[in-house]
């Protein structure tokens, strides 16, 4: 039986050492600049089991968005809570929790510069990607207040928008990502964050020496209730997603219309090969699917207005941040077992491909 979901990153975080620490894991913590919602220390915790000298190694990744990290956090814990201490050979298992650990305390997707890190990834070295349909957009999404006469015009202006160009369109617009404007949504910022320069070259690190490695990232938000996607974001084309698929089976290209992902700019699965070059890299990230896309994006866009435009320290913060929870998560235990079997399976089946 899985614990339930945490409520804070504080608890999260203590429940999720607590777990390494019995696990017999090796932990490394590495501090975040900022603090958290309630001026909590902020860090990201790697702990791993398994042989140290492993050639083989499997990294699992929670909160990339922030707010999503909750129930990866709960999946890790779940797994050093049952892992096989007297296990021998076989890949090292690295759990990286709280990528992006100040969205997680502040019940937010993005980071502490509105970032979002899957959009972040891109060639800072290069003119960053255009959205040329998000201009158009940006006043709709995100309006200077959120009262209920403006969410109504906007959602309307929406709705019409959607109407005009087609919900696919639509999506690719709003989600693929922009980088001009700066409290708008899924918006990927000027160069790369604290996060991307973490993880970057953490993995080049750890992943030194390796032959071949596996990658898990944990999502929420998109699909259908419980049901976890597995989303790649390779060309169907290609030697990795042929690798991918034969691994896992199921798993969908972002480049292909059937996903429930927008093909995105700048996520950091599609640059890991770039980290730790001289690795073969076989990714994935699973999407378990929790409302209805609109009810996900309201949620988004209160988020944006409350931290662009109003005051995340008022008390009516507090709804917000709720509104946002309960899109990206289910405290339902039901929910909670839905999720699980998809991510033993994707775990399991890198492990045995590795072993």
């Amino acid at each position: 039986m899985i614990a339930p979901l945490s409520r804070s990153y504080a608890d999260a975080r203590a429940a999720f050492l607590d777990a390494a620490a019995t696990a017999g894991a090796r932990i490394e913590s590495f501090a975040h600049p900022r603090v958290g919602m309630d001026g909590e220390a902020l860090y990201v915790d790697a702990a791993e089991v398994g042989p140290a000298d492993a050639d083989h190694v499997v990294i699992v990744v929670s909160g990339t968005h922030g707010v999503e990290g909750y129930l990866g956090s709960a999946l890790q814990r779940h797994h050093l809570e049952t892992y096989d201490t007297d296990r021998e050979g076989g890949p090292a298992i690295v759990f990286v929790h709280a990528l992006n650990p100040y969205g997680f305390s502040w019940v937010r997707r993005v980071n502490e510069d509105n970032v979002d890190l899957n959009r972040n990834f891109v060639d800072w070295s290069q003119p960053t990607p255009t959205n040329d349909g998000y201009a158009d957009l940006a006043d709709l999404l995100v309006p200077h207040d959120w009262s209920p006469e403006t969410q109504e015009q906007t959602l309307l202006g929406l709705m019409g928008k959607m109407e005009e160009l087609g919900l696919e369109q639509l999506q690719q617009i709003v989600s693929g990502g922009q980088y001009d404007h700066p409290t708008g949504v899924f918006y990927g910022g000027t160069g790369p964050t604290w996060s991307n320069e973490w993880l970057r070259s953490f993995v080049a690190r750890r992943l030194d020496g390796v032959t071949k490695a596996a990658i898990v990232d944990l999502h929420t938000g998109l699909g259908p209730w419980g049901h976890g996607e597995l989303i790649s974001s390779e060309v169907p084309s290609n030697d990795t997603f042929a690798r991918q698929q034969a691994w896992w089976g199921d798993v969908i290209s972002m480049m292909d219309d059937a996903s429930v992902s927008a093909s995105l700019e700048g996520d950091w699965l599609g640059a890991a090969s770039d980290f730790a070059p001289d690795t073969e890299i076989t990714g994935v990230a699973i999407e378990y699917g929790t409302v209805d896309p609109i009810t996900v994006l309201q949620s988004l866009r209160a988020d944006a207005v409350l931290h662009g435009h109003g005051d995340p320290t008022a008390d009516d913060a507090v709804a917000v941040r709720e509104q946002v929870r309960a899109a990206f998560l289910d405290d339902d235990p039901a929910w909670l077992g839905a999720c699980l079997p998809r991510y033993h399976a994707v775990v399991t089946a890198a492990v045995e491909h590795l072993a």
